[in-house]
C-alpha cells in the first residue's frame, strides 16, 4: 500500500511542475485536465504526508525511550506514543479508502431519465413518484433540478421524464439509483383492491462538458416541430420543440418543455451530449448492449434493483439485501441511509480487491 502512496505523491509533484510550465498555462484544455487530476490527488497526498510525519515523530519517541530516563518521563513519552499511534491508525484507515478507484464522474451534475415500465398507467404514476422522490432528495442536498423533457400520462403520471440535477457530488450519490425499480401496491384505478406490481426504469448519466466530446455540427440533424400542449389556449402556436439527432450513432434527444426554441435546443443538446458521453465511457469497458442491460434491463417485473412494497411499508434493495421500513420517508427524499449503505458495500468490495 505504501509503495502505491509513494508513487502517487511523486506523480502529484510532477503534476505541479507541469502546471507551472508556460506552454501548459496557455493550453486551456490540457491545463484544466491537469488541474482536475491534481485536485483529485491532493487529499490523499496530504494524508500520506501527515502519516509520514507521525511515523517520524514515533521513531523519535522510540529513540528517547532508549535513554536513561526518569519513570515519570517514560510514562509521558508512552502516553504521547499512544496518542500518535491512534492518529496514525486513523490515517491508515483513511488512506486505504483513498486508494479506492475514484469514479471520475462523481463530482459531476447528472441527467436522470425515468420511464414507466411494465404496469400500464400505474407504472406511469410510479415514475412520477420516483421523480418526486429524487426532486425532494436534491432539495435536501441543496441541489437544483430542472425538467428537460417530459411525456405525461392521461392520469397525471409520467410515461417519461428527463431532468437535470446540478450540485457537487450529484453523480456520486444518484449513480446508485440506476436500474429497474419495482412497486407493489393497490392502484387508485383498481376497484377490487388487488395488489399490482409495476416497474419504472431509471438511467443516471453524468453531464458531459463540451471539451470532453468532439461533436461535429455536420453530424447533427435538428428538427423543429410544435410542442404537444394541453389543448385550448395552451397549445403552442409557434414551432419551438426541438429534436437533435446525432447521425453517426442515431442517438436522439428531444426537448419541448420551454416556450423558447433556443432554450429547448440548448437543453436537447445537453441531453444528447450526456448520452454520447455515456456511450463513449461504456466502450472503454465493455459492449454497449451489455452495459445497457446491466443498467436498465428491459423493464420487466423480474428485473429489479429495489422493491417498494406499500402494504408492508417495506423497501428492499436487492443488491445488498437490506430492508427498510420507512417507505413514506424514502419517497419523501430521505435517501441518505439507503445510499450510504450501497456506497459502503461498494467501498468494502473495492478495498478487498485493492488489498488482495
Amino acid at each position: 500500500m505504501f509503495d502505491k502512496l509513494a508513487l502517487i505523491e511523486k506523480h502529484y509533484e510532477e503534476l505541479e511542475q507541469m502546471i507551472a510550465q508556460p506552454e501548459i498555462a496557455t493550453n486551456q484544455k490540457q491545463l484544466q485536465g491537469l488541474t482536475r487530476e491534481r485536485a483529485n490527488l491532493k487529499d490523499i497526498v496530504i494524508q500520506y504526508q501527515q502519516y509520514k510525519a507521525l511515523s517520524d515523530e514515533l521513531t523519535e519517541l522510540e529513540a528517547l525511550l532508549n535513554n536513561d530516563l526518569e519513570p515519570e518521563m517514560i510514562a509521558l513519552i508512552k502516553e504521547e506514543q499512544n496518542k500518535l499511534e491512534q492518529r496514525r491508525n486513523d490515517l491508515i484507515g483513511k488512506l486505504k479508502l483513498s486508494l479506492l478507484p475514484k469514479d471520475q464522474n462523481d463530482d459531476k451534475d447528472v441527467i436522470v431519465e425515468i420511464r414507466a415500465g411494465a404496469g400500464g398507467e400505474e407504472a406511469s404514476l410510479f415514475a412520477a413518484d420516483l421523480f418526486r422522490m429524487y426532486s425532494h432528495y436534491a432539495q435536501r442536498k441543496g441541489w437544483h433540478t430542472n425538467i428537460m423533457n417530459s411525456n405525461q400520462s392521461d392520469i397525471g403520471g409520467f410515461k417519461e421524464v428527463i431532468f437535470e440535477v446540478k450540485g457537487k457530488g450529484a453523480f456520486s450519490k444518484l449513480k446508485y439509483e440506476r436500474g429497474v425499480h419495482r412497486v407493489q401496491r393497490v392502484p387508485i384505478t383498481e376497484a377490487s383492491g388487488r395488489i399490482h406490481t409495476s416497474t419504472a426504469t431509471v438511467v443516471v448519466l453524468p453531464e458531459a462538458e463540451e471539451i470532453e466530446l468532439n461533436i461535429k455540427l455536420d453530424d447533427l440533424r435538428v428538427d423543429i416541430f410544435h410542442s404537444h400542449g394541453a389543448g385550448g389556449q395552451n397549445v403552442n402556436k409557434v414551432a419551438t420543440a426541438v429534436r437533435i439527432t446525432h447521425i453517426p450513432t442515431g442517438i436522439t434527444a428531444t426537448c419541448q418543455d420551454e416556450r423558447s426554441q433556443l432554450k429547448n435546443k440548448m437543453k436537447a443538446m445537453a441531453v444528447l451530449r450526456a448520452r454520447l458521453f455515456d456511450v463513449e465511457q461504456r466502450k472503454r469497458s465493455e459492449t454497449i448492449e451489455k452495459e445497457r442491460r446491466t443498467q436498465v434491463g428491459r423493464g420487466d417485473r423480474a428485473e429489479k434493483i429495489r422493491t417498494y412494497n406499500f402494504p408492508q411499508d417495506r423497501v428492499t434493495d436487492h443488491r445488498i439485501n437490506v430492508v427498510f421500513h420507512n417507505l413514506t420517508q424514502l419517497l419523501n427524499g430521505e435517501l441518505d441511509e439507503l445510499i450510504e449503505a450501497l456506497s459502503n458495500t461498494e467501498q468494502a468490495q473495492q478495498l478487498e480487491a485493492v488489498l488482495s
